[in-house]
């Protein structure tokens, strides 16, 4: 993968388990088939839509090889490196290396919320780690660890594999800013599905997406209106398909986007715990919502 590489609708895809909640490697293969024949143009393991803090390491580079292998060279597999301590990053990355993955997505730690410092030297240690072109995830909302533009263009300037951002911190304004500094020395990829339209306005020239995994055909329509500044016809499949992307936006985001595939008949509700399935009436308004955009869905 090379820099130029990072554009495009590139679904950060469920894990999909078996009735034992264990990886069921058969509905991964054929989940990345379906996407890449919809018109993705590389497929994210391990975020956390992938429920990637519930899997162990054998898991995700079992996960990881299955979707290289379902891939078969069409578009990039890019596996995301999450973990608590600065040593486990380095290995799971160095892991990761020889899956045959093409890229990495690199998260801050979990749980400790380092300071400038620290974010930098766990950053650093992780992308030294490998050769692979990585990606940088910014989601200070879900992380706690907001990687400023500053801190951005300094980790650009001394790692010439670190290609590209996924901005997640909820401000577009964060897209321009970035750009101001560092030019077109990274791709800047939209990372919040209810905030794809915006962010290309200002300079995203691609989407991480989450509610791709079951509407794969209109996330790439939206993508190229937007790039391609049909604002009308942009704004009317956006007004459809808001409602749904918003549920990629909420605590129980991995529920609501499985249970959307699951109406769908393009995956399962299953989660690994303490994750538990929706149920009661938090269940029966997102079906609700579900069965109101299928009936409305745009030709």
């Amino acid at each position: 993968m090379q820099a130029s590489d990072w554009r495009g609708v590139l679904p950060a895809i469920t894990t999909p388990f078996d009735d034992a909640l264990a990886v069921d490697t058969e509905a991964l293969g054929q989940h990345v088939d379906w996407l890449i024949g919809a018109g993705c143009t590389g497929v994210v393991t391990l975020g956390s839509l992938g429920e990637a803090p519930a899997l162990t390491t054998p898991e995700r580079i079992h996960i990881v090889r299955t979707c290289v292998r379902a891939a078969r060279g069409r578009v990039p597999v890019v596996a995301g490196v999450s973990t608590y301590t600065t040593p486990e990053a380095v290995a799971l990355a160095r892991e990761l290396t020889s899956t045959g993955a093409n890229g990495l997505m690199v998260l801050p730690p979990y749980v400790y919320r380092g300071d400038r410092r620290e974010t930098r030297a766990h950053l650093s240690a992780v992308l030294d780690a490998t050769p692979l072109s990585c990606m940088l995830y910014n989601n200070p909302i879900a992380y706690g660890t907001d990687i400023t533009p500053d801190e951005i263009g300094e980790l650009a300037a001394s790692h010439g594999n670190l290609h590209a951002v996924k901005e997640s911190s909820g401000d577009v304004r964060r897209v321009s800013g970035i750009q101001a500094l560092v030019g077109d020395r990274l791709r800047i990829l939209a990372g919040m599905d209810d905030a794809i339209v915006e962010s290309v306005g200002v300079g995203a020239v691609g989407w991480i997406a989450g509610l791709v995994n079951a509407f794969p055909a209109e996330s790439v329509r939206l993508l190229e209106l937007a790039l391609s500044g049909q604002r009308a016809e942009a704004a009317a499949l956006y007004a459809w398909f808001l409602p749904l992307l918003r549920l990629d936006t909420v605590p129980k985001f991995v529920q609501h986007i499985k249970l959307v595939q699951q109406e769908v008949g393009r995956g399962h509700e299953r989660v690994r715990p303490p994750r538990l399935p929706l149920h009661g009436a938090e269940r029966d308004e997102t079906l609700r919502l579900i069965r109101h955009a299928v009936a409305t869905r745009p030709a």
